[in-house]
């Protein structure tokens, strides 16, 4: 593995979750792989989990680990080429990438969409910026329209709970309501990993004016009744995204849309998931999240092995 930006960078799916399954259980069997290499976190928007998870797998693979908040921290980077830097900007990316390059062995870069510009946003302009001028592997924290390590390790505990190899769970991805705007990453990705792996049914269910891009949910069945959509489901996904064509909006806020115990009856005991952080009793209801068909907390735990997996990759690539 050279980089790490989507499904597309991933040779064998079940291989990586396979390895990320194995350091859950001997998390330190790598522990030289990363010996005398550094690897910068870079975020320009704030994380919790995905910071944490990343630098306890990086430091479990002997990586020396330094994390640095550009938005809060550093100058103010322009990314568009033959930019008139006369505005509030004050360092390029063609200065400032090359020489983290020079610095560290890896690059992890989390950016934002603007929700603003489509174009721009699903242009993937600054993550691409850093894969071409960095010079080094880049992983993606997450970017303006994908979180690929989330959506690793969404499948790493799929497997995980699904213990009938013979049988294809149903999963659902569910709309949710929210009191803000949010970007389709985690819902694009989902859907992109879904149907790469192949191994599920997978329903995308949301109320109308809320399609996501089809590059990404093609091969999904959509539909916009929730109710037939969680029928005899194993597990559901929980998100809110914003409108993809009159971009970055709201359109509807219907609490119906929040997942409760009497819409989870219509499934087959379904498991819950959730990326996090969570608006608890607006995109999901506390009898769920804190009931036993919640496993969020052990999504969230297995952000580690996930990342684990995906950095030894990376590393062996650069032995």
């Amino acid at each position: 593995m050279k980089q790490f930006l989507s499904v597309h960078d991933v040779a064998d799916i079940d291989a990586l979750i396979a390895q990320a399954l194995d350091y859950k259980a001997d998390p330190l069997k790598d522990q030289n792989l990363g010996k005398n290499k550094r690897i910068a976190l870079i975020f320009l928007n704030p994380s919790l989990r995905t910071r944490l998870s990343t630098q306890i797998a990086a430091r479990q693979l002997g990586m020396e680990v330094m994390v640095f908040n550009i938005d809060k921290e550093g100058w103010a980077l322009e990314f568009e080429e033959g930019a008139i830097m006369s505005g509030h900007t004050s360092e390029h990316i063609k200065d400032a990438a090359p020489i983290l390059g020079k610095y560290f062995d890896i690059l992890c870069i989390r950016t934002f969409p603007t929700l603003v510009n489509k174009e721009e946003d699903y242009s993937e302009l600054y993550i691409q910026q850093f894969v071409k001028y960095a010079g080094v592997p880049v992983v993606s924290l997450e970017s303006a329209t994908l979180h690929p390590l989330q959506s690793l390790t969404d499948l790493m505990t799929i497997h995980e709970f699904w213990p009938n190899s013979k049988a294809r769970p149903k999963v659902v991805l569910t709309w949710a309501p929210h009191v803000k705007p949010l970007p389709q990453c985690v819902a694009n990705s989902f859907a992109q990993w879904m149907n790469a792996w192949g191994k599920a049914d997978f329903v995308i269910t949301h109320p109308e004016d809320y399609e996501l891009d089809e590059s990404f949910t093609h091969g999904a069945y959509i539909t916009h009744d929730q109710n037939e959509a969680l029928r005899d489901a194993d597990f559901v996904y929980v998100k809110n995204w914003s409108t993809y064509r009159d971009y970055g909006k709201i359109y509807s806020n219907d609490p119906e849309w929040m997942l409760t115990e009497d819409k989870l009856s219509l499934t087959r005991n379904a498991r819950v998931m959730h990326c996090l952080p969570v608006r608890r009793n607006v995109e999901l209801s506390d009898e769920i999240l804190d009931g036993p068909h919640s496993i969020v907390t052990a999504q969230a735990a297995n952000r580690v092995w996930a990342a684990q997996a995906v950095l030894a990759n990376i590393l062996h690539n650069l032995v």
